[in-house]
């Protein structure tokens, strides 16, 4: 299923898209994308009512996309893991996944403004697949790992080089108000059953500047669940973003940096496509 939160009249509402087209699931008593997905009688309601829909129903276009989930818990991050994102930076493959986080608070939907702060000259993009988690994990071994992924979204993980380097770590250049743009839909996985073959895009103003797959991981997804899970629970609706590939503005020779006006498009095989403009601080 592609699930979606639109807007309806204000209200943040669960839907399905189908053939180009919304099944509102608030009509069958779903009150959030995470709710139709953690718990499995509801999921198999949701289920049946997508099979019975004619798909008389608004088309995705017509609507307001918000975040598929506005509100996550943890969003759990990780660095460098991508090989030709090392690359590109002359490094070498990290041992461990390097870990970091960003706040839910930087959370914005598809077509909503990246917002350039007034303090920050050097803004950058980042495509990554991001995992949704649908089941408590703690202790997962690999293996059972994939079991635990409620589905997946793209993200764009939008970070202030100047405030990450002057910083010494990552957490607030990343964590700024609307540096991670999220959606356009949360795909369920069964829809994707290998996350690990995905090819990952993203256009600034029309001009390809990351092309590059999920195959190029270091740490691929049941390795980032075994790892995160064995020092934390990880809970329903909390977000991995695996990392993103080379091609970041940054590493760029010379480097190119967003500016207000620009357009940001990320694809992902499967999961759509995420755009968002680029604003400067008002």
């Amino acid at each position: 299923m592609k699930l979606i939160t639109f807007d309806s009249h204000g209200t943040p509402t669960p839907g399905v898209v189908k053939d180009g087209h919304v099944l509102d699931l608030s009509g069958h008593l779903v009150r959030s994308v995470l709710e139709a997905l953690v718990d499995r009688a509801t999921e198999e309601r949701v289920r049946r009512a997508v099979g019975a829909f004619s798909g008389h129903g608004p088309a995705v276009s017509s609507l307001k996309l918000l975040p598929p989930i506005p509100r996550p818990g943890k969003i759990l991050c990780i660095g460098q893991n991508y090989a030709d994102h090392c690359a590109e930076q002359n490094q070498s493959l990290p041992e461990r996944p390097i870990l970091f986080a960003k706040f839910p608070s930087c959370v914005i939907g598809p077509g909503d403004p990246i917002v350039r702060p007034a303090e920050v000259e050097k803004l950058d993009y980042e495509a990554e697949l991001v995992v949704v988690i649908g089941r408590r994990a703690r202790k997962v071994a690999r293996a059972e790992a994939l079991g635990y992924v409620a589905g997946y979204m793209i993200g764009n993980d939008v970070t202030a080089r100047e405030i990450q380097k002057r910083d010494g770590q990552w957490v607030r250049g990343k964590s700024f108000d609307t540096f991670a743009p999220l959606g356009p839909f949360l795909v369920t996985a069964d829809e994707i059953p290998n996350p690990g073959i995905l090819s990952v895009k993203t256009w600034v103003n029309g001009e390809l500047r990351q092309d590059s797959n999920t195959s190029n991981l270091v740490f691929d997804v049941p390795a980032l669940i075994e790892n995160l899970s064995a020092g934390m629970t990880l809970e329903p609706g909390d977000l991995i973003y695996t990392g993103t590939p080379g091609g970041v503005g940054v590493f760029r020779t010379p480097p190119v940096f967003l500016q207000p006006g620009d357009t940001v498009a990320i694809e992902i095989e499967g999961l759509g496509r995420l755009e968002n403009p680029v604003a400067g601080e008002v």
